[in-house]
């Protein structure tokens, strides 16, 4: 039988590359986003993988891709919960409510939905796996940062909570916490597409992370003896000691 993995914010970015990482360990990849015409194009390249329109803020949606996991062939061992993301970087005097909304509800309750969603599944299988998507913003704030750091403090503090609820049953539960990587639409995204500001975050830098260095964490963690947890993994590049201290060839 099978093992499937779902990956959810997987049309671009380390979901896409997770997505492929783990069709060549031989998973099928159910391959969850909003946006069907990318998810279309990545299964059409990794093969090995179903496509599902899925947004993690949405009741029904969750539902249905619990549904379509339900409706495959195998046995899922592995949930990343990869949907996520930032929006502004007001201070915390002018921040718009509408974007720390947004990022509470994507990066914190969209886990809390999926989760809730699949984990009867992954017990089921006897060996199940969740790994979420954190950040280095989950355990240190910034300014500027308010919003996404409070998102991703209360997502780190769901993980840590569903590890403790979890002890004694067969479901690992894993935080991956990546500081500075460089995506085609993570900075653009929390910049409004302005492309100069998306820019000047990685000015300098000479090899931030990547997405592909992420999906290789996510397999190197789902990859461990099911008796070994990886309870949190912090990865960053060299050229960031802290959220604070970036080294910059200006």
């Amino acid at each position: 039988m099978q093992n499937i993995a779902v990956v959810t914010g997987a049309s671009s970015g380390i979901g896409a590359a997770t997505a492929r990482r783990l069709a060549r360990d031989g998973f099928h990849v159910v391959a969850a986003a909003r946006r069907l015409d990318r998810l279309d194009e990545l299964v059409n390249e990794i093969g090995n993988a179903t496509p599902v329109r899925c947004d993690v803020t949405d009741d029904a949606a969750v539902t249905r891709l619990a549904e379509t996991v339900a409706g495959l062939a195998g046995s899922l061992t592995l949930l990343v919960n990869n949907a996520g993301g930032a929006r502004g970087v007001d201070p915390v005097a002018a921040g718009s409510v509408r974007d720390w909304q947004w990022m509470y509800d994507v990066n914190v309750l969209g886990t809390l939905r999926v989760t809730k969603a699949l984990l009867p599944a992954l017990e089921a299988s006897g060996a199940g796996t969740v790994v979420t998507m954190g950040s280095t913003a989950a355990f240190t704030v910034y300014e500027g940062g308010g919003g996404y750091t409070a998102a991703k403090h209360a997502q780190g503090a769901l993980v840590g909570t569903l590890r403790l609820e979890l002890v004694g049953r067969p479901v690992r539960v894993i935080e991956i916490d990546p500081g500075m990587v460089r995506t085609d639409e993570f900075a653009l995204n929390r910049m409004d597409g302005d492309r100069a500001k998306a820019d000047a975050v990685y000015a300098g830098v000479r090899e931030p992370l990547t997405a592909e260095d992420i999906a290789e964490c996510v397999a190197w963690c789902a990859g461990r003896p099911q008796h070994v947890n990886i309870d949190r993994l912090v990865v960053r590049p060299i050229a960031q000691a802290a959220q604070h201290k970036v080294h910059r060839e200006l």
